[in-house]
Protein backbone atom coordinates (compact mmCIF):
# COMPACT_ATOMS: atom_id res chain seq x y z
CA UNK A 1 0.00 0.00 0.00
CA UNK A 2 1.50 3.31 -0.85
CA UNK A 3 1.47 5.45 1.96
CA UNK A 4 0.93 9.36 2.20
CA UNK A 5 1.97 12.13 4.54
CA UNK A 6 -0.71 14.46 5.28
CA UNK A 7 -0.68 18.30 5.19
CA UNK A 8 -1.81 18.96 8.41
CA UNK A 9 0.26 18.01 10.92
CA UNK A 10 0.72 14.31 12.22
CA UNK A 11 0.69 12.91 15.72
CA UNK A 12 2.56 9.87 16.38
CA UNK A 13 3.09 8.24 19.69
CA UNK A 14 1.81 10.78 22.18
CA UNK A 15 3.63 14.08 20.28
CA UNK A 16 3.28 16.57 17.53
CA UNK A 17 6.12 15.80 15.24
CA UNK A 18 5.81 15.49 12.13
CA UNK A 19 5.01 17.98 8.77
CA UNK A 20 4.18 18.17 5.41
CA UNK A 21 7.79 19.03 5.18
CA UNK A 22 8.74 16.27 6.67
CA UNK A 23 10.30 13.08 4.91
CA UNK A 24 7.58 10.59 4.13
CA UNK A 25 8.17 6.98 5.47
CA UNK A 26 6.91 3.69 5.26
CA UNK A 27 6.99 0.39 6.93
CA UNK A 28 8.51 -1.57 3.65
CA UNK A 29 10.48 -0.96 0.41
CA UNK A 30 13.08 1.79 0.11
CA UNK A 31 11.10 4.09 2.90
CA UNK A 32 11.19 1.51 5.65
CA UNK A 33 12.39 0.72 8.71
CA UNK A 34 15.87 -0.18 7.29
CA UNK A 35 16.77 3.35 5.93
CA UNK A 36 14.27 6.22 8.04
CA UNK A 37 17.58 7.18 9.54
CA UNK A 38 18.63 8.38 5.57
CA UNK A 39 15.27 9.73 4.96
CA UNK A 40 15.79 13.02 6.99
CA UNK A 41 18.12 14.44 9.50
CA UNK A 42 15.51 14.72 12.19
CA UNK A 43 15.14 11.23 11.54
CA UNK A 44 18.53 10.08 12.74
CA UNK A 45 17.54 8.38 15.97
CA UNK A 46 16.35 5.65 14.08
CA UNK A 47 19.70 4.63 12.81
CA UNK A 48 21.66 6.10 15.46
CA UNK A 49 20.18 5.71 18.74
CA UNK A 50 21.28 3.53 21.59
CA UNK A 51 17.77 2.83 23.26
CA UNK A 52 15.52 1.90 20.26
CA UNK A 53 12.15 0.48 20.30
CA UNK A 54 10.58 -2.20 20.14
CA UNK A 55 13.02 -4.94 21.88
CA UNK A 56 12.67 -8.55 22.63
CA UNK A 57 11.86 -8.79 26.22
CA UNK A 58 13.82 -11.61 27.62
CA UNK A 59 15.83 -12.05 31.17
CA UNK A 60 13.85 -9.28 32.66
CA UNK A 61 14.58 -8.80 36.84
CA UNK A 62 12.04 -8.98 39.36
CA UNK A 63 12.10 -5.43 41.66
CA UNK A 64 9.66 -5.95 44.11
CA UNK A 65 9.78 -1.71 44.48
CA UNK A 66 7.84 -1.33 41.26
CA UNK A 67 4.46 -0.54 41.81
CA UNK A 68 1.51 -1.66 40.38
CA UNK A 69 0.11 0.72 37.87
CA UNK A 70 -2.84 2.85 38.96
CA UNK A 71 -5.73 3.25 36.25
CA UNK A 72 -7.98 6.12 35.90
CA UNK A 73 -9.36 5.59 32.58
CA UNK A 74 -13.09 7.13 32.11
CA UNK A 75 -15.79 5.73 29.47
CA UNK A 76 -16.18 8.57 26.60
CA UNK A 77 -16.70 9.45 23.35
CA UNK A 78 -13.66 8.74 20.30
CA UNK A 79 -12.68 9.52 17.56
CA UNK A 80 -11.41 6.48 14.84
CA UNK A 81 -7.98 7.81 12.20
CA UNK A 82 -7.00 5.84 9.81
CA UNK A 83 -3.09 7.83 9.51
CA UNK A 84 -1.84 6.69 6.32
CA UNK A 85 0.45 4.17 8.84
CA UNK A 86 -2.03 2.62 10.91
CA UNK A 87 -5.13 3.04 13.04
CA UNK A 88 -5.14 5.18 16.19
CA UNK A 89 -7.90 5.62 18.34
CA UNK A 90 -8.16 9.65 19.42
CA UNK A 91 -9.50 9.71 23.08
CA UNK A 92 -11.51 12.31 24.49
CA UNK A 93 -9.51 14.25 27.91
CA UNK A 94 -9.92 13.01 31.66
CA UNK A 95 -8.25 9.20 31.54
CA UNK A 96 -4.74 8.89 32.90
CA UNK A 97 -2.55 6.75 34.79
CA UNK A 98 0.19 6.68 37.79
CA UNK A 99 3.05 4.82 37.03
CA UNK A 100 5.91 4.71 39.95
CA UNK A 101 4.71 8.00 41.29
CA UNK A 102 4.12 10.18 37.83
CA UNK A 103 0.72 10.88 36.23
CA UNK A 104 0.79 10.34 32.56
CA UNK A 105 -2.62 11.43 30.78
CA UNK A 106 -4.33 9.02 28.39
CA UNK A 107 -3.78 10.93 24.63
CA UNK A 108 -4.66 8.35 21.94
CA UNK A 109 -4.24 4.23 21.06
CA UNK A 110 -2.28 2.93 18.13
CA UNK A 111 -2.82 -0.52 16.54
CA UNK A 112 -0.18 -2.90 15.01
CA UNK A 113 -0.04 -6.05 13.21
CA UNK A 114 1.96 -7.92 14.58
CA UNK A 115 3.18 -6.67 17.84
CA UNK A 116 6.10 -4.50 17.82
CA UNK A 117 7.78 -5.94 21.40
CA UNK A 118 8.72 -9.69 21.40
CA UNK A 119 8.68 -11.41 24.48
CA UNK A 120 11.36 -14.36 24.21
CA UNK A 121 11.65 -14.31 20.49
CA UNK A 122 7.86 -14.19 19.88
CA UNK A 123 5.33 -11.71 18.35
CA UNK A 124 1.48 -12.08 19.26
CA UNK A 125 -0.58 -11.58 16.19
CA UNK A 126 -1.40 -7.77 17.38
CA UNK A 127 -0.56 -4.94 20.09
CA UNK A 128 -2.31 -1.66 21.51
CA UNK A 129 -0.26 0.84 22.29
CA UNK A 130 -1.87 3.00 24.82
CA UNK A 131 0.44 6.13 24.38
CA UNK A 132 0.42 8.66 27.24
CA UNK A 133 2.38 11.69 28.48
CA UNK A 134 3.10 13.75 31.41
CA UNK A 135 2.22 17.61 32.42
CA UNK A 136 5.96 17.94 31.72
CA UNK A 137 5.91 16.18 28.43
CA UNK A 138 7.61 12.96 29.37
CA UNK A 139 5.56 9.96 27.10
CA UNK A 140 4.61 6.65 28.70
CA UNK A 141 3.64 3.75 26.17
CA UNK A 142 1.63 0.65 27.72
CA UNK A 143 1.29 -2.29 25.23
CA UNK A 144 -1.68 -4.58 25.53
CA UNK A 145 -0.62 -7.15 23.43
CA UNK A 146 -3.44 -9.36 21.35
CA UNK A 147 -3.17 -12.55 19.66
CA UNK A 148 -5.67 -14.73 18.31
CA UNK A 149 -8.16 -16.49 20.88
CA UNK A 150 -11.46 -17.34 19.53
CA UNK A 151 -12.86 -18.71 22.59
CA UNK A 152 -12.00 -14.86 24.43
CA UNK A 153 -12.50 -12.17 21.45
CA UNK A 154 -12.12 -8.35 23.12
CA UNK A 155 -15.24 -6.89 23.02
CA UNK A 156 -13.78 -3.53 23.25
CA UNK A 157 -12.25 -4.51 20.42
CA UNK A 158 -15.48 -5.75 18.24
CA UNK A 159 -16.90 -2.28 19.61
CA UNK A 160 -14.25 -0.06 18.28
CA UNK A 161 -13.84 -2.41 14.41
CA UNK A 162 -17.36 -1.37 13.97
CA UNK A 163 -15.85 2.05 13.35
CA UNK A 164 -12.68 1.25 11.31
CA UNK A 165 -11.89 4.19 8.54
CA UNK A 166 -10.67 2.45 5.60
CA UNK A 167 -9.33 4.86 3.87
CA UNK A 168 -5.82 7.29 5.16
CA UNK A 169 -7.05 10.27 6.22
CA UNK A 170 -10.43 9.42 6.84
CA UNK A 171 -12.25 9.34 10.39
CA UNK A 172 -14.36 8.03 12.64
CA UNK A 173 -16.77 9.49 15.57
CA UNK A 174 -17.91 6.99 18.02
CA UNK A 175 -20.27 8.47 20.31
CA UNK A 176 -20.76 5.45 22.41
CA UNK A 177 -19.37 5.39 25.81
CA UNK A 178 -15.63 3.52 25.18
CA UNK A 179 -12.81 3.06 27.82
CA UNK A 180 -9.70 1.84 27.07
CA UNK A 181 -9.17 0.24 29.91
CA UNK A 182 -11.13 -2.65 28.01
CA UNK A 183 -8.02 -3.33 26.02
CA UNK A 184 -6.20 -4.58 28.45
CA UNK A 185 -5.52 -7.89 30.64
CA UNK A 186 -7.28 -8.14 33.99
CA UNK A 187 -3.85 -9.29 35.01
CA UNK A 188 -1.62 -5.44 35.05
CA UNK A 189 2.06 -7.12 35.77
CA UNK A 190 4.15 -5.30 33.40
CA UNK A 191 7.57 -5.31 32.40
CA UNK A 192 9.13 -2.30 32.06
CA UNK A 193 12.11 -0.45 29.80
CA UNK A 194 13.25 2.63 28.51
CA UNK A 195 13.44 2.81 24.92
CA UNK A 196 11.96 5.44 21.75
CA UNK A 197 9.24 6.08 19.73
CA UNK A 198 8.76 3.40 17.00
CA UNK A 199 8.26 5.56 13.77
CA UNK A 200 10.45 8.34 13.01
CA UNK A 201 11.48 10.24 14.72
CA UNK A 202 12.32 7.87 16.70
CA UNK A 203 12.64 10.12 19.32
CA UNK A 204 14.54 8.41 22.96
CA UNK A 205 13.42 8.52 26.80
CA UNK A 206 9.90 6.82 26.22
CA UNK A 207 9.18 4.86 29.22
CA UNK A 208 7.28 1.40 28.25
CA UNK A 209 5.16 -0.96 29.94
CA UNK A 210 4.35 -4.30 28.24
CA UNK A 211 1.89 -6.08 29.61
CA UNK A 212 2.78 -9.73 30.61
CA UNK A 213 -0.61 -11.14 29.72
CA UNK A 214 -2.46 -11.03 26.38
CA UNK A 215 -6.45 -10.16 25.17
CA UNK A 216 -7.77 -12.59 23.19
CA UNK A 217 -8.60 -11.34 19.24
CA UNK A 218 -11.25 -13.34 17.28
CA UNK A 219 -9.98 -14.29 13.11
CA UNK A 220 -12.22 -12.04 11.87
CA UNK A 221 -11.13 -9.04 14.00
CA UNK A 222 -7.26 -9.62 13.10
CA UNK A 223 -8.60 -10.05 9.27
CA UNK A 224 -10.03 -6.65 9.09
CA UNK A 225 -7.00 -4.92 10.19
CA UNK A 226 -4.87 -6.31 7.84
CA UNK A 227 -6.91 -6.39 5.34
CA UNK A 228 -5.93 -2.41 6.04
CA UNK A 229 -2.42 -2.69 7.14
CA UNK A 230 -0.16 -6.16 6.47
CA UNK A 231 2.12 -4.84 8.48
CA UNK A 232 2.57 -1.64 10.14
CA UNK A 233 5.09 -2.13 12.78
CA UNK A 234 9.15 -1.76 13.36
CA UNK A 235 11.25 -4.77 13.82
CA UNK A 236 13.17 -4.94 17.17
CA UNK A 237 15.82 -3.54 17.46
CA UNK A 238 19.37 -4.02 19.63
CA UNK A 239 19.05 -4.03 23.57
CA UNK A 240 22.36 -2.67 23.95
CA UNK A 241 22.56 -3.35 27.53
CA UNK A 242 19.19 -1.75 28.52
CA UNK A 243 18.01 -3.22 31.94
CA UNK A 244 14.25 -4.87 31.83
CA UNK A 245 12.55 -4.81 34.95
CA UNK A 246 9.47 -6.96 35.92
CA UNK A 247 6.47 -6.43 38.03
CA UNK A 248 4.24 -9.25 39.13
Amino acid sequence: MRLTLFATLVLCCGATFATAQSAQWDYVGSRGPLNWGKLDPAYKACSDGHEQSPIDIRKARLNTALKPIEFHYIAGGATMVNTGHGIELRVHKGSYIVANGVRYDLEKVAFHHPSEDAVNGKLTDMDAQLIHKSADGKIAILVSRMNLDESHPNAMLATLWQHLPTQPGQTEEITDMVNARGLLPNDSGYWTYTGSLTEPPCTEGVQWFVMEKYVGINRAQLRAFSSLYRINSRPLQDRNGRKIEANK
